[in-house]
């Protein structure tokens, strides 16, 4: 059966009685279910993760736009009350996120023949929040240059003057407003503030190895080791549906419907019209008199574009799938951070190991339930850094992440013992990768191919990550709480055995980008314009992760925020905002590397 949403009153919707199922793209089907029916939405938004939230916000402070957020994923709270469902919210449970397919697409990649043929995990957000209700709560905005790069690549108006007031926008830091930092925005975003002797030891040591120490790695200078921001607030993942969604819930031109699950876009001609979707086991549709907005995500995005008809003509005329646009750059240039871990035994019994033992958990527990306090209000990441790999490279292309633990199979394995690690990888691979729909079956997943370590640069790289690690690790900070190291090991030396480590060992960041990729229309393989605007048909954009036209230096979560903040005024026709000359730090030689 058919339903269609045709908007509300008091609460309530309104639907039209069956009409007969009819395979995508259907004018014919469209028809049938009355011109009365369009229009009840200026805005579709398909997706309430960390871009649809932002957008669901920011659309409907508009009191005359009447906005439709479809999430395939339950709400981030119990239903019915205004509990915390605590798995999400509390910041030290992040592990139960990754590993639960309730909030999760639990994807995974295809057999990857530059990491021995291993399948890797690849955990995406379905729930409120999106993936901002799963990571790691790491705020990074990655390097200035970054956002200079995606302008002369064909994203005009997306420099660095023209981003960093949405990244201010968007945030609320615990230390204030200043030319870098936000003061006033709905994302609430904290310092590490732990006195953890590892964290200490762990800054000592990479000074000690020629680094610097960086006040505020999101602002003039990333490059060095620092105090790491992280989207928590007082206790609690601070999430974009914490920050957009919740507070706007109650306004009456905003219907956010959780479960559903999108197919595919309804086109009129080459004009998005609405979506069509499955709840509760019934075909619905929706209708939007303005725009219809993807913000899936960068595999849920193009995986949707493709079984609306829009991507590569070839390969949807295999599938059956009816073309309404050929756009071959859809689901191509996907791009994703790699990184191992780096792991030492630790001496004393100070890390997260002794945490998980079950009467110490059931205490963290408790403590954070009672007030929001103690080891369950931190997500441990709390010190890390960015630094150049060689002499030469303009800025930071190296990550770390520091963790007073070991990670074992993304959590899934308890801690073994006493340990901590470092979590390093590069920045900028130069592999590029790309997913493709492996039926017309929208509940299949697509086939996601990564390419991992297909280039000889990033195999020397990632070499380099794993000696330059080690190198921190070594230094006299640490030497109270050194044991054995645990992994790649002792017995790894040679450029040859530590490639067999990478290979065997390196898992995803959980980055995926830019299989929509922003661009000129003289690109092709560009699918949205610079305005956002999916390119050959009308009415249509991509707000999320998957239209950034290469990766940024960092983490991805404050950038795609970012993105939908700067998407959203241009929906609504505002004035671009944009903060010229302000100053970046660059190193003074580009003959050493530190």
């Amino acid at each position: 059966m058919w339903c269609v949403l045709r908007g509300w009153r008091q609460g309530r919707l309104g639907q039209r009685g069956a009409v007969a199922w009819q395979q995508p793209p259907g004018v014919r089907a469209l028809a049938s279910a009355g011109p009365e029916s369009r229009g009840e939405f200026g805005y579709v938004v398909v997706g309430a993760g960390s871009a649809g939230c932002v957008l669901a916000g920011r659309l409907t402070e508009d009191p005359d736009q009447r906005v439709l957020l479809l999430e395939a994923g339950p709400k981030d709270m119990y239903v019915g009350s205004k509990r915390l469902l605590w798995k999400i919210h509390m910041p030290a449970a992040l592990v139960a996120n990754l590993c639960d397919d309730r909030y999760n697409w639990y994807y995974h990649t295809e057999p990857q023949p530059g990491l021995d043929g291993r399948v890797l995990y690849w955990p995406r957000g379905r729930v409120w929040g999106g993936s901002s209700s799963l990571n790691a709560m790491v705020y990074v905005r990655g390097h200035a240059e970054d956002y200079d790069r995606w302008h002369r690549q064909g994203a005009e108006g997306w420099d660095y003057a023209h981003c960093l007031p949405y990244f201010r926008k968007a945030q609320s830091h615990e230390l204030g407003a200043s030319r870098y930092r936000g003061g006033q925005g709905p994302l609430h975003v904290s310092r590490g503030k732990t006195n953890h002797p590892l964290h200490q030891a762990f800054l000592q040591a990479a000074q000690q190895a020629g680094y610097p120490f960086t006040e505020d790695m999101n602002g003039f200078q990333q490059e060095g080791f620092g105090w790491m921001d992280r989207t928590i607030h007082k206790g609690k993942r601070w999430s974009t549906a914490c920050a957009y969604l919740h507070p706007v819930l109650s306004r009456p031109n905003l219907k956010a419907e959780t479960q559903t699950l999108v197919s595919r876009v309804l086109f009129e001609g080459t004009r998005a019209v609405g979506v069509e979707y499955v709840k509760n086991g019934q075909r619905c549709r929706a209708y939007a008199s303005k725009e219809v907005i993807l913000s899936a995500g960068a595999i849920n995005s193009p995986q949707l574009l493709m079984l609306s008809g829009i991507g590569n003509a070839d390969d949807l005329k295999k599938l059956g799938i009816p073309v309404v646009c050929h756009l071959p750059g859809v689901g191509q240039n996907l791009q994703d951070h790699l990184e191992i871990y780096i792991q030492q035994a630790c001496t004393r019994p100070i890390t997260l190991h002794s945490a998980q033992k079950p009467l110490r958990k059931v205490c963290v527990g408790l403590e954070w339930l009672w007030k929001f306090t103690g080891d369950g209000a931190t997500a441990h990441l709390e010190t890390g850094g960015f630094i150049r790999s060689q002499p030469g490279v303009p800025h930071p292309d190296i990550q770390f992440h520091f963790l007073p633990s070991q990670v074992i199979d993304h959590g899934r394995v308890p801690t073994q013992q006493e340990a901590y690690q470092a979590h390093v990888g590069t920045m900028r691979g130069t592999s590029v990768g790309w997913l493709k729909l492996r039926s017309a079956n929208p509940q299949d997943h697509p086939v996601i191919q990564p390419n991992y370590l297909s280039t000889e640069t990033d195999i020397k790289d990632f070499r380099l990550c794993v000696k330059l690690a080690r190198e921190i690790f070594a230094q006299e900070a640490l030497a109270p709480f050194r044991g054995k190291e645990l992994q790649p090991g002792s017995h790894v030396h040679s450029d040859k055995e530590i490639d067999a480590f990478v290979r065997a060992k390196a898992e995803s960041a959980y980055h995926p980008s830019s299989t929509c990729k922003m661009g000129q229309p003289s690109d092709p393989t560009a699918v949205v314009d610079p305005q956002t605007r999916v390119l050959g048909v009308e009415s249509l954009r991509v707000v999320d992760a998957s239209i950034m036209p290469s990766m940024v230096s960092g983490n991805l979560n404050a950038p795609t925020i970012m993105i939908a903040e700067k998407a959203a005024d241009i929906i609504k026709g505002q004035p671009t905002l944009w903060d010229r000359d302000v100053p970046v730090y660059k190193p003074k030689t580009l003959s050493t590397q530190r």
